[in-house]
């Protein structure tokens, strides 16, 4: 694989791990997402990024605290997108929505209005659900099956591409002397009869400038990876190593080619979390506050509603099979883990000792000691950080895409703004001197589907 990555960023206004709102400076407070979103459009736009994406949840409860802080209270991700339209002028904007709950005449309409009032910049981001609780805040008893969650996500992209396909391209005559404004015979109706989907049409929006609009999918499930690899233009993967990223994505590819389509039409984009700073050291020391910022099971917290329970030495212990009578079980968070403890972890024991060693900079028996605390937070809320400065993001960016591993990443910052800007500021720089992020100049007028680099896919 050659030729730059598509690169954008997965916007969380509290950041991207679960501590990153109690560092120094950080946005914290849903309120004002308002002004964290201007700042981060912009400077996303600047650094020349292909896009701005943004997930949705559509439940919320106390247990999110400490699980996924950014989940708790966040904007509708088609009313963020449709608010950073009138702001941003190249950048692309990607929406989640959940076809399980939603309605596709609105949902098609809506992103057509985006496509038509960012002049082409749309993208839809389709899930089916993974939350419970949204059953409920829908009128239903519980939360639809994996299969026919499935069956009426098939259906809905069949409604969005015919929907999306109202207008032909010379539909719209506007011939004022001869007082012609449209072709009928250019205007279609959708006409879907399906088992989960029903819409007649046609679409009451012009047709969008990117005609058919990019559709993104991700997930796990042989059903989901179908969806992807057959009807998406971006599927995004979680890969917790490059050996499983490059399976993926070859998986998904195959996928493609067996169902009739070039394999080069889909893109696989996986998702990476760079702590970045000027130095090497600098970033590690980020990481150990993040560690170290994470609430453990101890003083009030312990008592919280939902607290994890998985936040403790003694669970730690348990996770990696510790002898049930070791007394390290009964260690403080804050004494350093020492040469004999690390021996009596095991195997996975070891890797995480490796693993905190790498990201955080501490180690046993150094000068920056490794302590229980960072092993317990980095076993319990785990994250693929890339930590360095831009020289280091950068090494990890071309080598997953020279060993075919993704087509581009999307990026988390771990707390906003400062991450982020670290990112655009010093490591974008870096990846478009290496031809790994293209050059925003060479793409004035582009539409998201120019960005991704995607052939329009419609629906027969």
């Amino acid at each position: 694989m050659t030729g730059p990555l598509i690169i954008g960023a997965m916007v969380r206004t509290l950041g991207a791990y679960p501590s990153g709102w109690r560092q120094p400076g950080a946005h914290r407070d849903p309120a004002g997402d308002a002004d964290i979103l201007r700042r981060i459009a912009r400077e996303g736009e600047d650094a020349g990024l292909d896009y701005l994406f943004f997930g949705d949840w559509l439940a919320t409860g106390p247990d999110l605290e400490f699980r996924d802080p950014y989940l708790l209270a966040r904007i509708d991700p088609v009313s963020a997108v449709l608010f950073l339209a009138g702001i941003t002028s190249r950048i692309g904007l990607i929406a989640t929505v959940n076809t399980t709950y939603a309605d596709p005449y609105t949902t098609a309409r809506s992103l057509a209005s985006l496509d038509v009032l960012s002049g082409g910049r749309a993208g839809v981001n389709l899930v089916t659900g993974a939350e419970p609780r949204a059953a409920g805040n829908h009128g239903r008893d519980a939360h639809a099956d994996n299969e026919t969650r499935y069956d009426r996500a098939e259906e809905f992209v069949t409604a969005l591409r015919r929907l999306w396909d109202s207008w032909s391209d010379d539909a719209w005559i506007a011939d004022a002397a001869r007082g012609v404004l449209i072709d009928p015979e250019g205007l279609r109706a959708a006409d879907l009869e399906g088992e989960r989907v029903r819409v007649t049409g046609p679409l009451n929006v012009a047709r969008p400038p990117q005609g058919q609009i990019p559709i993104v999918h991700a997930g796990t499930s042989p059903r989901s990876r179908a969806l992807a690899a057959t009807e998406a233009d971006l599927a995004l993967i979680a890969a917790p190593s490059l050996a499983d990223a490059i399976a993926t994505r070859e998986g998904l590819r195959a996928i493609a080619a067996e169902a009739g389509r070039s394999p080069e039409t889909l893109k696989v984009i996986a998702p990476v979390l760079p702590v970045v700073a000027d130095t090497d050291a600098a970033a590690h020391r980020i990481v150990e506050r993040l560690l170290a910022l994470v609430p453990l099971a101890e003083g009030h917290q312990a008592a919280r509603t939902a607290f994890p329970t998985n936040r403790t030495v003694d669970a730690l212990a348990d996770a990696l099979g510790v002898a049930a009578d070791d007394p390290l079980r009964a260690a403080d968070f804050d004494q350093p883990v020492s040469v004999d403890d690390a021996a009596r972890l095991g195997e996975r024991g070891a890797a995480l000792v490796e693993r905190v060693s790498r990201i955080a900079g501490v180690g046993v028996s150094t000068g920056d000691p490794l302590t229980w605390r960072h092993l317990v937070a980095a076993h319990a809320v785990p994250a693929a950080f890339v930590v360095g400065d831009a020289h280091a993001i950068a090494d990890h960016f071309e080598t997953w895409r020279d060993e075919g591993a993704a087509d581009g990443f999307n990026v988390l910052s771990a707390f906003q703004p400062a991450q982020f800007e670290a990112f655009t500021r010093l490591a974008a720089p870096e990846l478009r001197r290496r031809g790994l992020l293209s050059d925003d100049d060479d793409r004035a007028g582009a539409t998201l589907r120019d960005r991704l680099r995607v052939t329009s896919r419609v629906d027969a």
